[in-house]
């Protein structure tokens, strides 16, 4: 039995689940998530909690159980506190900054990169060496992240570029000199 999609999941006060055949509509005060599930794996509320059911012990059905479990709990947590994820500049000369919605990055490219955040999410600079990705939906959040960072991935001898917050960049040692004979 998947331990996963067995436990209960939790909808806090102010949150309203809506439930038709196989659409899941979470709707909080972050915004709305809609979410297509299998049509095997059914979803039930029960008081203030939603239950994640499967029709039989197939390989299929228990992978399926644990991942519509998870993807439920994520909607009901991105619709209450929302998802963030935290990039680290790290170059000399390089920086970012915010204009308007979109995000404006000097990254040592003859022109400065500019993106354009999909709809339901949003950057924050707090530094010009920091840039925060903030959202309801999990997926888009680490998605837009993985993009910003695609930009200027760090590379392992000086470690400049892009990278996430609290991430190891796993360094190389330069060119050995010319030995002395």
């Amino acid at each position: 039995m998947s331990r996963i999609g067995k436990k209960p999941i939790p909808v806090p006060a102010g949150v309203e689940v809506t439930i038709e055949g196989s659409t899941v509509r979470v709707k909080g005060p972050k915004g709305e998530l809609v979410r297509e599930i299998h049509q095997d794996i059914s979803v039930t509320r029960e008081g203030d909690v939603l239950l994640v059911t499967r029709p039989s012990d197939q390989a299929e059905h228990r992978a399926l159980h644990g991942l519509t479990r998870t993807l439920v709990a994520n909607m009901v947590e991105g619709v209450t506190k929302g998802f963030a994820k935290t990039l680290e500049i790290s170059g000399v000369g390089y920086r970012a900054q915010k204009q308007g919605r979109k995000l404006l990055m000097q990254l040592g490219y003859s022109h400065p990169v500019e993106i354009d955040p999909p709809e339901g999410v949003e950057f924050e600079v707090p530094a010009p060496n920091k840039v925060v990705v903030l959202g309801t939906n999990k997926e888009l959040v680490g998605e837009v992240a993985a993009d910003v960072r695609r930009r200027r991935p760090p590379e392992p001898y000086k470690g400049k570029g892009i990278h996430y917050e609290g991430e190891r960049v796993r360094r190389k040692v330069g060119k050995a000199g010319k030995s002395a004979k």
